[in-house]
């Protein structure tokens, strides 16, 4: 691991003063749009909603209060060569469990997420407890997110990624561990398990289960499989129309992305509402009726612009993954016999017929739920922990993956 250093070094947030002023000055300088009578949410969001969010933003929220709670959290940064791009400084949370046989879990964010979304999840999987296992949890900020440095040059893909990730977790002293991701975390899982699955990765469990559509040459058995059940299948025709209706009026901020990330860029890193209304969207959009409080969305979108690399940084992924634009997002490297999980939560934006999830990987374990959408683990903490205790647990499909770790003291 040339490159790779084997000592952390914590880390603390602590945002310059003179950042907070810029802040303010922004705020106080902000010129909003004009809205149309009674157009709701079908333009956009509502003026009114990121009028009173800017307010308190400008008012009353404390950033210095939430700054403290995000530094609760056992943060540190570690340098991580990956060929061709020289070392990155990778920032990540790393919470061990105090059970000795805690199973090494590598917990990773999408897009508009970051590292902060384990936080509510986190002490759930890292309690010890006799009737289910415990996880040590490493949660990074990817390249170009939170407070990760990114990549310096273009073609940083889902190779890249993952020998980022799974050095990671071997300079951690993982060899083996478990993986747990929805969004641009379940992609870029695809990649650390095809390169570094069985010997490293021992099994995965995704909340956005993004699968291959099957044909005649690819999946034949769930192409049969579908035209023998689809017509008669009112929820899965009905998780096909959801994909439909995402694509044909909510994907166009991945286009701008995909294609022409710096240009989006300009207006997300000057302008602290813009950035506020773009990540927003997805936030009320994207979750099942979440109440989100003030304090929340702010405290979310602060770490986006107080971010290393600046809010533009986090947009490049798209670019990067889909050359351009050039070419639709490959939702996954390839199928792999890595034991795969997946758990369905209602308020997913894009959904699909839950057997198309066998073309992902080796279905082991699936769970449905009442209740969440896009981001589970902030959203509903407990059902999302409570599928990965079931899965890696005693009787569970995954149980005792991880030589000597069964999550259980003992």
């Amino acid at each position: 691991m040339s490159g790779t250093t084997n000592t952390e070094a914590p880390f603390k947030l602590s945002v310059p003063d003179a950042d907070l002023e810029l802040l303010q000055k922004k705020l106080e300088l902000v010129r909003s749009p004009d809205e149309l009578d009674g157009a709701g949410w079908d333009y956009g969001v509502p003026l009114a909603e990121i009028k009173h969010l800017t307010e308190y933003w400008k008012t009353k929220f404390d950033w210095r209060k939430a700054e403290a709670e995000i530094n609760t959290l056992q943060m540190f940064t570690r340098d991580i060569e990956v060929e061709d791009f020289g070392t990155l400084n990778v920032h990540y949370v790393h919470q061990k469990s105090d059970v000795k046989g805690a199973i090494p879990l590598l917990f990773v964010h999408g897009w508009p997420s970051d590292f902060f979304e384990v936080r509510k999840i986190l002490p759930l999987l890292t309690a010890g407890g006799a009737d289910h296992p415990s996880f040590h949890v490493v949660a990074p900020s990817l390249p170009g997110f939170g407070f990760s440095e990114a990549a310096r040059k273009p073609g940083f893909k889902g190779a890249q990624y993952a020998e980022l990730l799974n050095k990671l977790m071997l300079s951690l002293g993982y060899d083996e561990y478990v993986y747990q991701a929805g969004d641009w975390g379940h992609i870029v899982g695809t990649h650390v398990v095809k390169h570094y699955g069985h010997k490293h990765v021992k099994a995965w469990h995704t909340n956005m289960p993004m699968v291959t559509i099957p044909t005649p040459t690819r999946f034949p058995l769930v192409f049969i499989q579908t035209l023998l059940t689809l017509p008669f299948d009112r929820a899965s025709k009905d998780r096909l129309a959801s994909v439909r209706r995402f694509a044909a009026t909510a994907r166009g901020y991945a286009a701008q992305q995909s294609t022409r990330p710096q240009t989006i860029g300009y207006s997300l890193v000057d302008s602290p509402v813009g950035l506020l209304a773009w990540i927003y969207e997805k936030l009320v959009a994207w979750t099942d009726n979440y109440p989100w409080t003030e304090d929340e969305v702010l405290e979310w979108i602060s770490i986006y612009w107080f971010s290393r690399a600046g809010p533009a940084g986090s947009l490049r992924i798209y670019h990067e993954m889909s050359d351009g634009g050039t070419q639709e997002i490959a939702t996954s490297a390839g199928w792999t016999s890595v034991p795969l999980g997946v758990s369905y939560f209602p308020a997913e934006p894009a959904q699909f017929p839950k057997y198309w999830s066998h073309t992902i990987g080796k279905l082991v374990f699936e769970s449905e739920h009442d209740a969440g959408g896009h981001f589970a683990a902030f959203e509903v903490p407990h059902e999302l922990a409570d599928a990965l205790r079931r899965m890696y647990g005693k009787g569970g499909p995954a149980h005792g993956v991880v030589a000597g770790k069964s999550g259980y003291d003992g």
